[in-house]
């Protein structure tokens, strides 16, 4: 999945991951070229710091979203309080095919739009 989140970034907005941290390699965040803001976080985290009782490790995206989108999808159970960000603003996926990709784009899309303002 993070191949094809890479591949839609690069064709729709020309962004390139960025791997920021030395301590979690394969994390990279996804930010707009205009204004530096970013639109998605991607990286591996414990299962157990979204679903409790968890075992393992998953791909999550941490994306931007208005707080009424934010609640309609928590409401649905398809995503999660974001992990490691702002939980107003953000919320967390789990990136293991329960949310369709032409979903994901179009949450991907609408982070985008609200952080290019």
């Amino acid at each position: 999945m993070r191949k094809k989140i890479i591949s839609y970034a690069m064709e729709k907005y020309s962004t390139e991951p960025e791997y920021l941290w030395a301590r979690t390699p394969d994390a990279f965040i996804l930010r707009n070229k205009n204004n530096k803001k970013w639109y998605a976080l991607v990286m591996k985290v414990r299962k157990s710091v979204l679903v409790p009782d968890s075992m393992g490790t998953v791909d999550i995206i941490n994306v931007r979203c208005n707080p009424v989108t934010r609640e309609c999808l928590l409401a649905e159970g398809r995503c999660f309080p974001a992990y490691h960000m702002n939980k107003k603003n953000w919320i967390s996926i789990i990136l293991d095919g329960s949310v369709e990709f032409d979903i994901l784009c179009n949450i991907i899309d609408k982070s985008y739009d609200i952080v290019n303002g």
